[in-house]
């Protein structure tokens, strides 16, 4: 079959896809700017939700050591809080972007490929939430002794908490790279697996260098993420299959 073009795909200057571009970006950030706004009055409960289900009470409270610590965590938190919300909206923008320069089946593609993301990222972060962090601050508070008590800061928490959970967002996107890149025939199914035990090595060089420096955080991204692995060559087989 031979792809069809939309009918709104037309030539466009270069002056006019930069317009289109500025305007993209305009738009996006006011987006994300006017929603971090309600972001940033419920941040300290979303502060708080974390808190509490990720800290053991062996650990306890808690603290900040300056005055303003807590009004800029709430701040960064706020921001992240109105991209979130806002994403709906930026990924809109992309798409009326991109989209007359597509053919018809890429756009379904393009489609199916937000949509599997933004799911794939939402999984990572929610993982990281419920299972990593407990298990992370948990293993913290097992070297605490009569002698020896954890007195752990707030922003160095929200810190290790924002990293990994972008950190398990962005790894769980790695069946999604795989099934790209044997769609568009970069490469096939059987030269990935072939090239299996330095991808092995490439995901935990990755996961160290986006976790702390800890061999427990490093290996809790590692194996969920070449588990994912496998999974993306799986489909990317069936995909394989079906092209050929």
């Amino acid at each position: 079959m031979t792809q069809q073009q939309s009918p709104n795909n037309k030539d466009q200057t270069f002056i006019e896809h930069l317009e289109a571009l500025r305007s993209m970006l305009i738009h996006s950030l006011s987006a994300v700017a006017l929603f971090s706004i309600p972001g940033f009055y419920i941040a300290p409960r979303c502060i708080d939700f974390l808190i509490k289900h990720t800290i053991p009470e062996s650990i306890g409270k808690l603290h900040y050591f300056s005055p303003m610590e807590v009004f800029v965590i709430q701040l960064k938190t706020g921001l992240v809080l109105g991209f979130v919300i806002a994403f709906p909206y930026i990924v809109y923008e992309v798409r009326k972007f991109v989209l007359p320069a597509l053919y018809d089946n890429e756009r379904k593609f393009l489609g199916w490929l937000i949509s599997l993301a933004t799911i794939l990222f939402v999984a990572g972060s929610a993982f990281c939430i419920f299972l990593i962090l407990p298990l992370i601050m948990n293993f913290s508070a097992a070297f605490s002794t009569a002698q020896l008590q954890p007195t752990l800061g707030l922003e160095n928490f929200i810190n290790l908490s924002a990293a990994m959970i972008l950190a398990f967002g962005l790894m769980f996107q790695f069946p999604l790279a795989v099934l790209i890149c044997v769609k568009f025939g970069l490469v096939s199914v059987d030269t990935l697996k072939n090239a299996r035990p330095y991808i092995i090595v490439i995901i935990l060089i990755l996961a160290a260098i986006f976790t702390p420096p800890d061999i427990v955080s490093q290996l809790m991204l590692g194996v969920p993420t070449w588990l994912l692995f496998e999974v993306g060559l799986f489909a990317a087989g069936i995909i394989e299959k079906s092209r050929e």
